[in-house]
């Protein structure tokens, strides 16, 4: 059984705002080997979309956009190889090695779960909490931030109940960040 799992960067009060993280090389390099050991991705449609507009290579030219530092390249490489599920209800068809996830978003997951590999990954906000309420989620990453945002949208808000994990590793990288994972209790 493949596990799912979810990293995701938030600040010291709890912001996850994709432009709140800290961005710098050693980070992206770290984002890269975890999102690499999954056979695919699993993301909502904002999710999908966000990181589409971002990390995916252009379809006309194949080159990256010119905004991207060379240093970004492997972490972008990643993601836009990889496998993609997209869990939406709006969304009529996709591309981007991508393919929906249908029916019942539980029955759907742990289908996928059930498959032979490596193991899964699930970013985002909204579809985590989901996943998260449902006992989905075999290993969370938090990627904490040396800053306080002071505005949301905030980790797991709305979760139905605790969640009690054990920290299983811990790493501190040079901008401050630390990287702490656990699995559930």
């Amino acid at each position: 059984m493949r596990p799912l799992r979810y990293s995701i960067n938030v600040t010291l009060d709890g912001c996850v705002d994709h432009r709140e993280g800290i961005a710098d090389q050693e980070l992206h390099r770290h984002a890269a080997e975890t999102i690499a050991r999954a056979d695919a991705l699993i993301f909502g449609r904002v999710t999908y979309h966000m990181m589409e507009a971002a990390w995916r290579r252009d379809p006309s030219t194949g080159g990256w956009p010119d905004w991207m530092e060379s240093w970004m390249v492997p972490f972008a490489e990643t993601i836009d190889s990889a496998t993609k599920y997209v869990v939406s209800s709006t969304l009529d068809s996709l591309d981007w090695n991508s393919e929906f996830l249908r029916g019942d978003l539980a029955d759907s997951v742990r289908a996928l779960k059930a498959e032979p590999g490596e193991g899964l990954y699930v970013g985002g906000v909204t579809l985590p909490l989901a996943l998260a309420d449902l006992g989905l989620i075999d290993e969370y990453e938090f990627v904490v931030h040396p800053r306080v945002a002071g505005h949301g949208p905030t980790l797991f808000a709305g979760l139905s109940k605790p969640l009690d994990l054990k920290l299983v590793d811990c790493v501190e990288y040079a901008s401050g960040a630390v990287a702490q994972r656990y699995v559930p209790r």
